[in-house]
């Protein structure tokens, strides 16, 4: 966190950030990922296949995929034509498939099958970032991750908690102003708000629980200046 300590974080984001998880905890008291999963391994496929597609279109490929593939071992042997056929709906297909043989393999000759609980080790397996890894961290393990996705980088930068864009500098941004037991779910609710109220095009300003103090509400797409002050005479 000391490179966040060290960059200037806008004015005011330590306490916009308090009201925001506290506003948050109401609007969504039961904070969790809409990836049905029911295994650390299978959260970590859910996540892998979600980029850049939906939550629901991969809830809908992931049944029959989990009941093919059980284990590490499985997705690792996984022929790539049969694994792309399965996931070909979520998108990137190609590219998914191997990074799920991938990251299956590296599971199987590094951790014996088993989903490790650290970011040191989910970060070295193969196709999987740091998103992916705090999403399995906080979700799977309880351990607080801050998982920063496209609704997350809109939604702390509307609320000036940070003006990076780059994802890790936003993890620690935030992180240097909220307390690490709420990491997990602050992130799990930005995305279900990012989702239902604070979207990318129209953000539904007067629905927002956030807009009495939110730096950007009112003002359409732009995610960090305030108003301009009218003069009167």
């Amino acid at each position: 966190m000391s490179s966040a300590r060290r960059r200037r974080l806008p004015a005011g984001a330590r306490e916009r950030a308090a009201k925001t998880v506290e506003r948050l905890a109401h609007e969504y008291p039961v904070a969790q990922t809409a990836l049905d999963h029911r295994s650390p391994l299978q959260l970590l496929v859910a996540v892998i296949l979600s980029a850049q597609s939906t939550d629901e279109r991969v809830n809908q490929v992931t049944p029959a995929l989990f009941s093919r593939y059980q284990t590490a071992e499985a997705f690792a042997a996984a022929p790539q034509e049969e694994l792309e056929a399965m996931i070909r709906s979520t998108g990137f297909f190609r590219s998914k498939a191997r990074a799920i043989r991938e990251m299956a393999q590296d599971l199987v000759r590094l951790h014996g099958g088993e989903v490790p609980a650290s970011m040191e080790d989910l970060v070295r397996l193969r196709g999987v970032g740091r998103k992916t890894a705090n999403v399995v961290l906080g979700v799977a393990f309880g351990v607080p991750g801050f998982a920063v996705d496209t609704h997350v980088t809109r939604l702390t930068r509307r609320l000036r908690l940070t003006v990076a864009t780059d994802p890790v500098k936003i993890e620690q941004d935030v992180c240097s102003v909220v307390p690490a037991a709420e990491w997990t779910d602050l992130g799990l609710r930005l995305i279900l708000h990012g989702r239902r109220v604070c979207v990318a095009r129209k953000p539904r300003c007067p629905a927002c629980v956030l807009s009495e103090f939110c730096p950007s509400a009112y003002l359409g797409l732009g995610p960090v200046r305030p108003a301009a002050r009218v003069r009167t005479r």
